[in-house]
């Protein structure tokens, strides 16, 4: 009679599990051959492959080292349908099944990325990304509104560009999902949103001029969303210009084709979408110092004007006074003598000397005169310009202040957030007793959720 003991099932370890496994698999199929789509590729630094085949209703991880990888004539991308040979093994590591890819090759392209080619070819022969349809970006827009996902990276990414390069700038944001079942729906929706504060008569901010269309890298799955045909009518119908900002600078989406201008990331989208505010200011320095030599300059040619006919006068009035007391000196020689008339051609002498002080005195009292004239025309013209100028800057200073994000809040609005900082924006996010903050035009208040 056999004991308890033997009766008992026998018990494993993990690894020689594992091992044993590893071992039934690779007895019972390898090599092996498996026709699929290419899923999640992706390339490491030492030159491994890592990826998983798939089809309609499962998937196995794939790990294709360098030696084998260098072997290959083409480039793999998602969605390629591909015949990989290699032996299927057990990953100890973290007990999945994994096939070693030794061989690779096309079986046809997968469903996926002909959808793709064939809505491009159709949008594309309805003129949908036609270049000529392409707007250009405004340099200082009045408002720059987002479409992405409020927990993405790519909403912190762009919010912290368009603050280190135009804090000036109100930033309306619009929710929607950006990946899975439904997310093409919610993304139409969330434009259509945005398109209604594009209007001059928009109650809640100035104007939305620019549009950014946000989310992270991801594999062609993950941005399906974004190939979805209703999108890219709906993109194709934007009021403004809308830059495209979708993954990393290697993807490419429907969306990307349709858009005014495609941008490599999201971060590179927040950073085409204004002219940062130092290019701005720095403008203004440059046309600061232009006013300030150009009224130097002015000042100064008036000041050798006036310089110059100074001149003029003193040097006319010298050669009068001089050609006066020749004259008189003469008459006095001719008249020295005769006593009689010396009496008469003195009281002559006194009233042309009498007279000739009254012509200077009048000649020179003119000339001041007009001196007075110059200089005050002078400092009118100075102070007329300095005025224009200074009434530019006071426009220049306006219009920097009319998109002053402050400006919103002291009209009554509020910014509610949570105590992490995000920002609550629907009923749906408030619970009883959570306590939030609100942003008013000069502070903070804090308040808690009773009901």
């Amino acid at each position: 009679m056999p004991s308890n003991d033997d009766l008992k099932p026998r018990a494993w370890t993990v690894s020689a599990l594992c091992r044993a496994v590893a071992d039934t698999l690779d007895a019972q199929f390898n090599p092996v051959t498996v026709r699929g789509e290419i899923s999640g590729f992706s390339r490491a630094a030492s030159g491994h492959c890592y990826f998983s085949i798939k089809d309609d209703t499962g998937q196995i991880r794939c790990a294709m080292f360098r030696r084998a990888a260098s072997l290959m004539d083409f480039a793999p991308r998602d969605g390629e349908l591909v015949e990989v040979r290699g032996r299927l093994g057990v990953y100890e590591a973290r007990g999945d099944l994994q096939m070693v890819v030794e061989s690779m090759a096309r079986a046809g392209q997968g469903v996926l990325f002909e959808q793709f080619v064939r809505l491009k070819a159709k949008l594309e022969a309805e003129g949908l990304f036609d270049p000529a349809l392409k707007r250009a970006l405004p340099a200082e827009p009045r408002a720059i509104g987002v479409v992405t996902s409020l927990g993405a990276a790519a909403w912190h990414d762009v919010v912290t560009a368009l603050q280190r390069r135009v804090p000036h700038i109100p930033v309306l944001m619009v929710p929607a999902l950006v990946q899975g079942a439904g997310a093409a729906a919610t993304l139409v929706q969330a434009l259509q949103n945005m398109y209604a504060l594009t209007a001059e008569d928009n109650p809640l901010s100035p104007p939305v001029d620019v549009i950014l269309l946000v989310r992270g890298g991801g594999s062609m799955e993950d941005l399906w969303a974004f190939n979805d045909e209703n999108l890219a009518r709906c993109i194709a119908q934007s009021p403004v210009p809308l830059i495209c900002g979708l993954g990393h600078e290697t993807d490419f989406t429907i969306a990307d084709f349709v858009a005014d201008v495609r941008a490599p990331t999201p971060t590179a989208a927040a950073e085409m979408a204004a002219t940062a505010r130092g290019v701005g200011l720095e403008a203004l320095s440059v046309l600061e110092d232009r006013l300030t030599r150009g009224l130097q300059r002015q000042q100064d040619r008036q000041a050798q004007r006036l310089d110059s006919v100074a001149a003029r006068l003193g040097v006319g009035l010298a050669r009068q006074q001089d050609r006066q007391s020749q004259r008189l000196s003469a008459v006095a020689a001719r008249l020295s003598r005769p006593q009689a008339l010396l009496g008469q051609h003195s009281q002559w002498l006194d009233r042309l000397a009498n007279g000739l002080q009254a012509g200077a005195q009048t000649r020179l009292t003119e000339a001041g005169h007009r001196l007075e004239r110059l200089s005050d025309r002078l400092r009118f013209n100075q102070g007329q310009q300095v005025q224009q100028r200074a009434q530019r800057l006071e426009r220049a200073a306006l219009r920097l202040s009319s998109v002053d994000p402050h400006r919103v809040l002291e009209r009554g609005y509020a910014w509610l957030s949570d105590e992490s900082g995000q920002a609550l924006t629907h009923a749906t996010q408030f619970q009883p007793g959570q306590l939030v903050r609100a942003t008013l035009a000069d502070g903070d208040v804090p308040l808690k959720v009773l009901g």
